[in-house]
């Protein structure tokens, strides 16, 4: 098992490294010629990124959209990014100081996560106009990250794994030095589940990620009155005519 999970996450890590820099490749190329930021938008630069800033870490536009999901939205990622710095423990050594300091935080973050998570997916179950729009793709992230949650509170607060052993493992991928994995079926669940994510991140909805600092309706000034805004395409036809 130890061999096949290395195997298992060399490929995902891969996967998901070489698609994650093709879409952003494909996103920086992608033309954007018209001038279509959402209003009221900001006049600057330094605008532009408050604005972002205030998208990415509070979704803002979500908030004045719909409180609920906005609360269940922030709650899940805000969970996830903490639950992420925690793990940095098993990728670490020593333990970076910080990364100790939010443990017992990051902890408990693993059950708001989850909370957020089925929050989430009780609104694409149970509110018509948005089961409507969802596809199966939309059910099946929200689920693998509540079976990536479930699997690890369990090992935590259910049926305790070795850490050190997991540590260990980790560390040696890390530089290329397989070690033993511990043999528990949470463990395994948890794992394989995580490199499933790993493997469809680059060709799911979870390209949203990246995929906000390329979006024109957030990142564009809004200056069409003050400067014409021509496409990098277009102003290569310009220059040939």
């Amino acid at each position: 098992m130890s061999t096949l999970f290395a195997i298992l996450l060399y490929l995902a890590t891969l996967v998901f490294i070489v698609g994650l820099i093709y879409r952003i490749g494909v996103y920086t190329r992608t033309p954007a010629p018209l001038k279509i930021p959402t209003t009221p938008a900001p006049t600057t630069g330094t605008g532009v990124v408050m604005r972002m800033t205030r998208e990415v870490l509070f979704f803002e536009s979500l908030f004045k959209a719909n409180l609920w999901t906005w609360g269940m939205g922030w709650l899940f990622h805000a969970s996830l990014a903490l639950v992420l710095l925690r793990h940095l423990r098993y990728f670490t050594e020593p333990v970076w100081a910080w990364v100790a300091f939010i443990q017992p935080f990051g902890m408990y973050a693993g059950l708001t996560m989850l909370l957020g998570a089925a929050g989430l997916w009780a609104r694409r179950l149970f509110v018509e106009r948005i089961r409507y729009i969802s596809t199966p793709s939309d059910h099946l992230m929200l689920v693998l990250f509540i079976v990536i949650a479930a699997s690890g509170l369990t090992m935590k607060f259910v049926s305790h794994t070795d850490v050190v052993g997991v540590k260990g493992f980790i560390l040696g991928l890390m530089y290329f030095d397989n070690q033993p994995l511990p043999e528990h079926l949470g463990l395994y669940v948890h794992l394989f589940f995580v490199a499933v994510l790993l493997l469809i991140f680059p060709i799911s909805k979870l390209l949203h990620a990246p995929g906000v600092f390329f979006s024109p309706s957030r990142n564009q000034v809004d200056n069409s009155r003050e400067k014409r805004h021509i496409a990098a395409w277009g102003k290569q036809l310009e220059s040939e005519n």
